[in-house]
């Protein structure tokens, strides 16, 4: 039997590599032959660099770089095992958690750090990138990613405008002549699951801006600010950036990765999918065993276990996902390529205990899946050929 593990982690409790370890011995209870191969996932959020790094045998580089408030924070990203390609999640440097809720103030934060992670990574000569633009603090259109990396954004008297989505109104002039000649060499892809446009009512300010500590009174004016920001884009670098799906990601990151390294804006379990090499990977594979922390109607959303199950029901495979919690219409999941889903939590307990025990619970259900996988075959096996289901005790 071959069997491919290819889980996301089960977030404040496990990571995918150890959500695919404990899957693992829970199957070799009962199959202890099995050939099996466990592929760490993620979506593009957060747990993607441990997730890739751990899938390609690359490594967790930590970098001292300015954080959300301009304040010193020790940041991480990942290089995969090609050597060449670095994997980075905005949020490490620019991400909401840094930031104290009585400071979380989006006209002041910035994305300064993120591009500090990218030259960080250029310097160890990485020259791919894949970045995660999920769960930002900021709404400065990646305004501060690009003055780390060399663009100078300058107000009507020719002075540096600062840092932050208060900053961009003030903006009359971008010049990019400055940025690292290396950049002409590398390949941005980034990882974006939304579909908003920079600004407007459906915009970054808007629509991310109030989680980010911005009232009502402040969303107008970073909303102001960002269009302004797309009226000297379009001037000085030609680029017509404000209604480009995606472009309001990660309060406007989505339009500077657009504009200042050309990126690609893709769907992150796509890239995960890509990058890990999943299609091939899963090849006469008999199952396919996915899961996350909590599995409901929302996985279908673009979650790992969703890409999953679509990537082998390509190739006819079926898929059973094992989930720390089942929540609300999970079921409507039956008709989107999963074949059965199961919970680890077997007995009422609390979330701390589930946690805590993370690791046994896992086992124990990969176990049962497998034992009733067993009676199946047992079932379709000619009579004669037939023996005991138990499985020997030396094997567990």
């Amino acid at each position: 039997m071959k069997i491919v593990v290819a889980p996301d982690s089960y977030k404040g409790s496990l990571t995918a590599k150890e959500v695919g370890d404990n899957i693992e011995i829970g199957i070799r209870k009962v199959f202890p032959d099995a050939e099996i191969t466990k592929i760490p996932m993620a979506d593009g959020g957060e747990g993607t660099v441990q997730s890739l790094a751990d899938a390609t045998g690359g490594k967790i580089i930590k970098a001292n770089v300015k954080g959300p408030l301009f304040n010193d924070v020790e940041a991480f990203y990942g290089i995969l095992g090609d050597g060449k390609t670095a994997v980075i999640e905005m949020a490490a440097a620019s991400g909401l958690p840094l930031v104290p809720e009585d400071k979380r103030n989006p006209l002041k934060t910035t994305t300064y750090g993120t591009g500090e992670l990218i030259m960080h990574a250029i310097n160890r000569g990485c020259r791919n990138f894949i970045i995660g633009i999920g769960g930002s603090a900021t709404n400065d259109g990646g305004e501060g990613m690009a003055k780390a990396l060399g663009a100078k954004f300058e107000d009507k008297d020719g002075k540096d405008i600062g840092l932050g989505g208060g900053a961009l109104g003030r903006l009359e002039k971008i010049d990019t002549s400055g940025m690292d000649k290396r950049l002409r060499e590398c390949n941005f892809v980034a990882a974006c699951d939304v579909n908003n446009p920079l600004c407007g009512p459906d915009g970054a300010s808007y629509v991310f801006g109030p989680q980010k500590g911005a009232d009502d009174h402040m969303v107008k004016v970073l909303d102001s600010n960002l269009s302004n920001y797309a009226d000297i884009i379009k001037k000085d670098l030609k680029q017509d950036i404000k209604n480009v799906p995606g472009s309001g990601a990660a309060g406007g990151l989505g339009a500077g990765l657009l504009v200042f390294l050309n990126a690609k804006l893709k769907n992150g379990i796509d890239i995960v999918i890509e990058t890990t090499n999943l299609r091939e990977k899963i090849k006469g594979a008999d199952l396919v065993i996915t899961g996350e922390g909590m599995i409901d109607f929302q996985t279908a959303f673009g979650k790992t276990p969703y890409g999953v199950a679509k990537t082998a029901k390509e190739k006819n495979i079926p898929v059973i996902a094992i989930a720390g919690g089942i929540g609300k219409d999970a079921r409507t999941l039956y008709d989107k390529g999963f074949d059965s889903i199961f919970s680890i939590v077997d007995k009422p307990m609390t979330l701390d205990e589930a946690i805590k025990n993370g690791s046994s619970y896992l086992q124990q259900t990969a176990e049962r899946i497998m034992r009733v996988i067993k009676i199946g075959s047992y079932f379709t096996m000619p009579h004669n050929t037939r023996t005991s289901i138990s499985t020997p005790a030396n094997s567990l």
